[in-house]
């Protein structure tokens, strides 16, 4: 495994010995400012709950087509994409590629229909859709989902040490997070298909934080900051976490948001469930304090989930992500 990816452990923290959560702040904030990726390990997360959501999304996307596609994704980014159902634009790395070969199933907080948010309509606020015929998904989809928001939950006061803040900092900020299950399918590519052509292209993520499950099928490349592109290594046990964007903003741009791509050329069926998790939606993202200074002044007007993933999604996912008021937001 190469060394340039920081392993957290996370034992220590979750049995409160002292000092733990300042020498893990001290790994993050080492792993995002040269790398941009860490494995945490030792995280209390059951390995048979992360083999049953690989499960569930073998099982969603072995459906036809046509129960898929009851689901349709929205402009709440919930529901089905179909295979090229977007294109990596607003956080491409070195321009625009194909449409990407992949198809997947977006999940957010699982919300009842009469939810304050719901009945109001606001966006990414909205019910989830489910498969009518696939007994048990629902359940295993949301448990994994709050095995995941617990652990994130458990990962943020690390974030507050790294950047020098009191542990408690982002509390008020994470109060009910903001999050997407993606449950991802990446059909065997040729050997000779298109170099343009990506499961996934070169891209940012937009999130604060992405929890990704280890995949025992090869395919996720890393872009470290030197340029070079590695194979990221899969670590039993582990999860591999990495920001995006909204925390590279976020940190007034001292935290990285490291490019990487998937490209499934392993002669097998490859399946992802990334987690991505944001802060609450009405939170205020005004550069950080400690990453504000006379040297580097902030870079940003304030700014909220909505304002951010509006952005995104109507950049990345063209008729399927326009607004609730039919306008197609451009990214930038």
């Amino acid at each position: 495994m190469p060394a340039t990816i920081p392993i957290l452990d996370l034992g220590p923290l979750l049995e409160g010995r002292p000092g733990a959560l300042e020498a893990l702040g001290a790994e993050l904030r080492r792993a995002f400012t040269e790398v941009g990726f860490y494995f945490v390990r030792n995280h209390g997360v059951p390995q048979p709950l992360i083999d049953a959501a690989f499960d569930a999304a073998a099982r969603y996307h072995a459906q036809p087509l046509e129960a898929k596609l009851a689901m349709p994704f929205n402009e709440h980014n919930q529901g089905y994409l179909p295979m090229r159902g977007n294109t990596t634009r607003m956080n491409a790395v070195d321009g625009i590629k194909k449409p990407n070969m992949n198809e997947a199933v977006f999940f957010k907080r699982e919300l009842p229909l009469d939810h304050p948010d719901v009945l109001a309509g606001k966006r990414f606020r909205a019910v989830n859709q489910w498969p009518a015929n696939l007994p048990g998904f629902r359940e295993t989809a949301l448990e994994y989902a709050g095995a995941m928001e617990k652990l994130g939950k458990t990962l943020v006061p690390i974030y507050a040490a790294a950047l020098g803040l009191p542990h408690d900092w982002f509390d008020d900020k994470f109060r009910e997070p903001m999050f997407t299950l993606r449950m991802t399918h990446y059909p065997q590519q040729e050997p000779t298909s298109a170099e343009d052509e990506w499961g996934l292209a070169p891209h940012a993520d937009t999130s604060f934080m992405t929890i990704l499950a280890q995949n025992k099928v090869p395919g996720l490349s890393i872009r470290l900051p030197d340029g070079t592109w590695i194979d990221a290594p899969a670590l039993e046990g582990c999860f591999l976490v990495n920001g995006g964007m909204m925390l590279r903003r976020w940190t007034n741009q001292l935290f990285l948001a490291t490019p990487h791509r998937v490209t499934n050329r392993s002669g097998q069926e490859r399946y992802a469930i990334p987690f991505f998790m944001d802060c609450s939606y009405d939170a205020v993202m005004a550069p950080i304090p400690t990453c504000v200074s006379k040297t580097n002044p902030a870079r940003f007007q304030p700014f909220t989930y909505l304002d951010f993933m509006s952005e995104y999604s109507g950049a990345n996912y063209g008729e399927r992500g326009r607004s609730a008021a039919g306008v197609e937001l451009q990214g930038a």
